[in-house]
């Protein structure tokens, strides 16, 4: 398998069938990190809706959408499996000022402390991050990890970021969290079904920036 994940291959058939299954666990590592940065930033600062605010000649709303909004220096960034991605996106965002907790089971401490990351429990995550940014890998453990409970425990203000899998959310949930403001915003480069279909009301959110599964997809890509 060319990427990171392995989640696309029915391994169990392959197992039987006496195919061995790899993944590639150090390729787009640096422009996953990278575009998770972007999603951070444009959701975090609402780019989608003030660009279209400037665009339909609204040019005076946007300044105080944003003074609502804390700066991001000194904010908290949670990250969610803390391998080759995470470790790339929190190298990236302690340059933004932002004090960066993790949760990883199978990541050491050391590992974490090593990279000026404080480690924490799942519930302390996402009770503590400004910003909770996902990179598990999708498996019987992860689907749906981040369903109804997860998002009533997240502070109001809080934004998503998934660049991992779709699955690892609850979308029904996501959109209801979205929807009764349990979370301020989500960027998205990631969907449970890819692509939407056409009423998916994330496609329509303001506060919600969407990429179409395409975080590693560079010239190097090819």
């Amino acid at each position: 398998v060319g990427s990171v994940g392995t989640d696309m291959v029915d391994v169990e058939a392959a197992t039987e069938a006496g195919i061995v299954v790899t993944n590639t666990p150090d390729v787009f590592i640096e422009e996953t990190a990278d575009h998770t940065l972007m999603l951070l930033l444009t959701a975090g600062r609402r780019l989608r809706e003030i660009d279209s605010l400037v665009r339909t000649g609204q040019w005076t709303r946007g300044r105080p959408i944003l003074a609502k909004l804390p700066r991001l220096w000194g904010q908290t960034l949670g990250i969610i499996g803390f391998g080759n991605i995470g470790t790339a996106v929190a190298r990236r965002a302690r340059s933004f000022g932002l004090q960066i907790i993790a949760h990883d089971p199978y990541v050491s401490e050391l590992k974490l402390t090593a990279e000026g990351v404080e480690p924490v429990s799942l519930t302390e995550v996402l009770e503590r991050s400004d910003y909770l940014s996902l990179h598990p890998p999708l498996n019987d453990q992860t689907l749906r990890m981040i369903g109804h409970r997860e998002f009533e425990v997240m502070k109001r203000s809080a934004v998503l970021i998934n660049c991992s899998r779709g699955g690892v959310v609850d979308e029904e949930a996501l959109i209801a969290a979205l929807q009764n403001g349990e979370i301020a915003a989500a960027g998205l480069d990631v969907l449970e079904k890819e692509p939407p279909v056409p009423d998916n009301p994330l496609l329509t959110m303001s506060n919600v920036v969407l990429t179409p599964h395409a975080a590693s997809a560079t010239t190097r890509m090819r």
